[in-house]
């Protein structure tokens, strides 16, 4: 089983960046890839961007693609989420998880960080 913390997330005015990060402790190098899931109120939880563990190989949501970037640091057990060109509609709760195998589902998730972004 995988523990994920994250840290980051704050208030930040439309234009503006912030960088998330996810900690994982636990059984992570048996895992198949790590992934950034977002909430906003009254709204399903959505994907963000996913990151294989041992290759790279970064997938993003149409949504983030060249505002975000996603990436690890395998000595640390840390998966990133750079955000730039941050958007009101970004607004939400984002949350980690890791997936073990490539048919699994994510699993472990994190307790969530908000991110707000004000207009």
């Amino acid at each position: 089983q995988v523990q994920l913390v994250e840290s980051g997330g704050g208030l930040v005015q439309a234009g503006g960046s912030l960088t998330l990060s996810c900690a994982a402790s636990g059984d992570t190098f048996s895992g198949y890839a790590m992934g950034w899931f977002r909430q906003a109120p009254g709204n399903e939880r959505e994907f963000v961007a996913a990151v294989r563990w041992h290759i790279d190989a970064p997938h993003y949501a149409n949504s983030v693609k060249d505002r975000f970037t996603i990436s690890k640091d395998k000595s640390k057990n840390i998966m990133y989420l750079q955000m730039h060109d941050l958007k009101p509609e970004d607004t939400a709760v984002y949350y980690c998880a890791v997936k073990v195998s490539p048919d699994a589902p994510y699993t472990d998730w994190s307790r969530g960080t908000q991110v707000t972004v004000s207009s």
